[in-house]
């Protein structure tokens, strides 16, 4: 259909996790012309990450053993100068799909599903991934495909390895640089120099330039059916060279970190960037290249609203999320008030495209999603109240009791028609109930058990609870009364001495 869908769900599981979603992200994809070895190339970056990283390194010895990986990041960086990540001569080549031939493997653009991890100068933590592109200009693509995987990958990418044909779509970025100071393109040349022609667009599109010549991996490689990966068929200048081409990429202290509009970019934000820029590719014509800066400008505010949103419910959720104890409802309120404060502030000081105006639209989607969160953990501290949980079962108590005790009072006054009325009333009340502890207990027709919670509460809010509010202020009138009438009698000293004349005169009349 050459027509290009983003999984969502698949990329959100990857880009969303706990451990990831908040980290400075550096992506390296490698893109070019089709059967030149592209996935090959990148099966070897995955097995030196896999060597080197800490976290997955540790997870899968914790995991070998029987234990969790919790404490995975307590455990030393091994030594980047260690030679051994290449592995054994005869193991074969794995992770993303690759094979000889001339027909095309990968369609598309595949993200590894694990991050890996490694460490700044600075000792800021940073997520790695890697994304593998379809070949371009072989017999099934259009130039449309071309020019849009080229396009997607290179406006994702953080270290992007092959420039071949970038023409294609290096003015999308040269006419985005038109209203922006900073370099929309981020790449690292392997290319060879036989595209001097490309030059000129490069300069004006891209922050940073490296060239790295890699020699061929042999014959046996580029002819041989049975190869699969081992390095015992890889010519050992070829091996040499990915020693020093690999750790040149993507060691911790030479790491491209993503960056878009001059700022650095978050796992949970680049979710936003993909969604945007895909959209923009699936018409049937390439997108003009101001729509692509007007993607790159959406995707910028979806990703600082994206990113304040998830500080408001972080915060929240310190406060009253989880196994978090009830709170007073004044209280959630105003630590609502204040998060929302500080993460529409957040918004407002985050560098963003488009301007003030294109970012008010932002602000009020932002806005208008806290209030929906606040709705809902309202909704769910309220279930922490234990009184507020056992309004319904109450008031329907309540109405029971009543209802019994008007049928016997109907009944000694032989009004048998009120009396079988309260009757069935006293049924539905009870079958109420029943279906109430039903919904509750089993977790089915949830719609009725809310709707049986919604007219109690009704009740409550406009029978009961003012009925017991104006007995018990009664009841204190009544109380404050009485104390009073008892006080004004011990304080009266004529009614106290004439009470002991009395009972002086009545004892000496006994006497």
């Amino acid at each position: 259909t050459h027509s290009f869908t983003l999984v969502d769900r698949a990329l959100s599981s990857i880009l969303l996790r706990d451990d990831v979603a908040d980290l400075k992200v550096c992506i390296v994809s490698v893109a070019g012309a089709f059967r030149k070895g592209k996935s090959f190339l990148l099966n070897f970056f995955l097995r030196y990450l896999s060597h080197f990283d800490v976290a997955t390194t540790a997870a899968a010895k914790n995991s070998d053993n029987g234990g969790s990986g919790d404490n995975f990041e307590e455990r030393p960086r091994k030594n980047v100068d260690d030679d051994d990540w290449l592995g054994d001569d005869e193991r074969n080549l794995e992770g993303f799909s690759w094979r000889g031939g001339c027909e095309r493997e990968t369609s598309g653009m595949l993200l590894w599903s694990e991050p890996f991890f490694a460490y700044s100068p600075s000792g800021e933590k940073i997520a790695i991934l890697l994304m593998d592109t379809q070949g371009a200009f072989d017999s099934q693509s259009t130039v449309k495909d071309c020019a849009t995987v080229f396009a997607l990958s290179t406006m994702i990418s953080s270290v992007q390895d092959d420039l071949q044909h970038l023409q294609l779509f290096t003015e999308y970025g040269r006419l985005a640089l038109e209203s922006n100071d900073s370099k929309p393109f981020q790449v690292s040349d392997k290319q060879h120099a036989e595209l001097q022609q490309l030059r000129k667009y490069i300069r004006n599109c891209f922050t940073g330039m490296e060239c790295f010549l890699m020699p061929h991996p042999g014959l046996k490689v580029a002819t041989s059916p049975n190869f699969k990966g081992q390095l015992s068929d890889v010519e050992s200048e070829f091996k040499t060279q990915l020693k020093n081409l690999i750790p040149n990429i993507v060691d911790g202290s030479k790491l491209t970190l993503k960056e878009i509009n001059g700022e650095k970019v978050t796992c949970r934000e680049l979710l936003e960037y993909f969604r945007s820029y895909i959209k923009i590719f699936q018409g049937e014509e390439l997108p003009e290249p101001k729509s692509m800066l007007l993607a790159t400008a959406e995707a910028n505010n979806l990703a600082a609203v994206a990113s304040a949103k998830a500080n408001y419910c972080k915060k929240m959720e310190e406060i009253c999320g989880g196994d978090s104890p009830y709170v007073a409802v004044e209280l959630l309120e105003a630590k609502h008030c204040q998060f929302r404060d500080d993460c529409l502030h957040q918004f407002n000081k985050t560098r963003k495209m488009g301007g003030e105006e294109f970012s008010k639209s932002f602000l009020e989607k932002l806005d208008a999603e806290i209030l929906e969160r606040y709705e809902n953990f309202v909704k769910n501290n309220n279930g922490k109240n234990f009184f507020r949980s056992a309004r319904t079962p109450g008031v329907l108590f309540v109405f029971l009791v009543f209802d019994y005790l008007l049928q016997e009072i109907f009944q000694l006054l032989y009004l048998d028609f009120l009396a079988t009325l309260c009757s069935t009333i006293l049924g539905l009340i009870l079958m109420t109930m029943c279906l109430w502890f039903y919904t509750r207990y089993t977790g089915s027709f949830r719609e009725i058990g809310q709707s049986i919670d919604e007219v109690a509460e009704f009740c409550w809010d406009n029978v009961l609870s003012p009925f017991s509010y104006y007995a018990l202020q009664e009841g204190v009138k009544h109380a404050a009364s009485l104390q009073r009438k008892f006080n004004e009698t011990n304080s009266n000293p004529t009614y106290r001495n004439g009470s002991k004349s009395s009972l002086h005169r009545n004892g000496a009349g006994r006497r």
